[in-house]
């Protein structure tokens, strides 16, 4: 079963185009990789599979139902680039606060704070974390609801390598027990964390492929190289 299904999606901002008919579909317990450069249109996407983005034209579907109907509340976890966190509060009430609204305990709440690195730092303010740890707060509260589907824009920038790679196995745990997850990147160093990539270039879907398929595809084991590659073909522009 397909947990995602976007057909013929047309988003635009005043007079220009920002998605232009893109069309795919993401199996239920896939680590899908939205990777692109800045501008491509990533967060419009994910900002679409969520349901708080107005479209032109097409069609989102998500679990089964229009993306942003009232019955997937509690089945889609959405992180943004801004952390969606309170300030005044500790990330320990935090993440409890979001634990309660999804029917969780304080077990999971403190199981969320560590699974992504902020055991120590569970009893400060938010507003006197860094960049990077109020972007891991952001996620906790997300993880703590367990959902079915996990959209996360960029949710490793500005974090160190060991926990970049940290949090990358914590999401492949994820969508080995069953979770969807959609993660957007500019890193291509990323896309081969990922079971399945596609990759955005000006509003357009370049590519959807692997991570081995890109390589082939872009004749070169690196995965940065591949991606120029299609780029370049893509633009008429021989190798």
């Amino acid at each position: 079963m397909d947990a995602v299904v976007v057909r013929d999606l047309v988003v635009e901002r005043g007079r220009r185009g920002v998605l232009h008919g893109l069309g795919f579909a993401i199996p239920t317990g896939q680590l899908t990789g939205l990777l692109g450069p800045s501008g491509s249109g990533k967060s419009t996407l994910m900002r679409a599979l969520v349901g708080v983005q107005r479209v032109r034209s097409g069609e989102v579907t998500v679990l089964g139902e229009p993306a942003g109907s009232p019955g997937l509340r509690r089945r889609v976890g959405y992180v943004t680039q801004a952390p969606s966190v309170y300030g005044d509060l500790t990330v320990r009430e935090n993440v409890r606060y979001f634990a309660a609204l999804y029917g969780r305990g304080a077990r999971e709440a403190d199981a969320a704070v560590a699974d992504v690195g902020l055991a120590e730092a569970a009893h400060q303010l938010v507003d006197d974390l860094s960049g990077g740890q109020r972007g891991r707060a952001s996620l906790a509260c997300a993880l703590v609801g367990e959902p079915e589907l996990l959209v996360l824009d960029e949710p490793t920038v500005g974090l160190d390598p060991v926990l970049r790679a940290e949090l990358w196995a914590r999401f492949a745990a994820l969508a080995a027990a069953g979770t969807t997850l959609v993660v957007s990147s500019h890193v291509m160093d990323e896309a081969r964390r990922c079971d399945r990539l596609l990759l955005l270039r000006d509003g357009d879907l370049l590519a959807d492929t692997t991570p081995a398929r890109l390589r082939a595809d872009g004749g070169s084991p690196d995965l940065e190289e591949a991606f120029l590659a299609l780029v370049r073909a893509s633009a008429g522009v021989p190798a």
